[in-house]
């Protein structure tokens, strides 16, 4: 039964995942209708692979495999191209047209490494403490989150053209959760 749950969900996520690419596509008019659309198959998939498969193994089942038929569907649109043929020349390879400064590039080292780290520990750490659950828990989830937070950081802050922004959002938050943290502490 299992085989045929996850064939189910492949082939549904390959529906979903064409609605709503169809719904990038679409006007404005449609767009919202085919977003909801492919949503709620989604999510119908979800469900029907609880009800299939019980509640943790169809949960499992349904999100490892409805990518797989997300995926194959974007794979079927896959264009080889000439290894030999090459791009125009008057493609910018950056990112953005910025003013290449010193002081800029200083300010994204200390943003992308450690004012980036004491962000993302500050909202591990307010996850930690204002979540319920097991404490063993919450560390190890807080302790996850860390190097994904500090990732989108990093990501962030590289590819923002507004450098004085991304300061000021990741000290702020940083201010923040850290305040947060220390109000609320470790005891519950």
């Amino acid at each position: 039964m299992t085989a045929v749950t996850a064939a189910l969900v492949a082939v549904g996520g390959a529906a979903a995942c064409g609605t709503l690419r169809a719904a990038w596509k679409a006007r404005a008019a449609r767009r919202p209708w085919l977003m909801m659309a492919g949503w709620t198959l989604a999510a119908a998939l979800l469900a029907a692979a609880v009800v299939l498969e019980g509640g943790a193994p169809g949960t499992f089942l349904a999100l490892a495999v409805l990518p797989v038929g997300a995926l194959a569907l974007v794979a079927s649109g896959l264009k080889l191209r000439d290894p030999r043929a090459r791009p125009p020349r008057e493609v910018a390879l950056a990112p953005s047209d910025r003013a290449s400064k010193a002081w800029r590039g200083g300010l994204r080292v200390l943003l992308a490494g450690p004012i980036g780290a004491v962000a993302a520990m500050g909202l591990a750490l307010a996850f930690v403490v204002w979540t319920p659950g097991a404490p063993q828990t919450r560390m190890v989830l807080g302790g996850m989150l860390v190097p994904l937070l500090w990732g989108g950081a990093m990501a962030w802050t590289l590819a923002d053209d507004r450098i004085l922004r991304a300061t000021a959002v990741l000290v702020g938050v940083a201010v923040v959760t850290f305040a947060a943290s220390a109000l609320r502490g470790f005891s519950v």
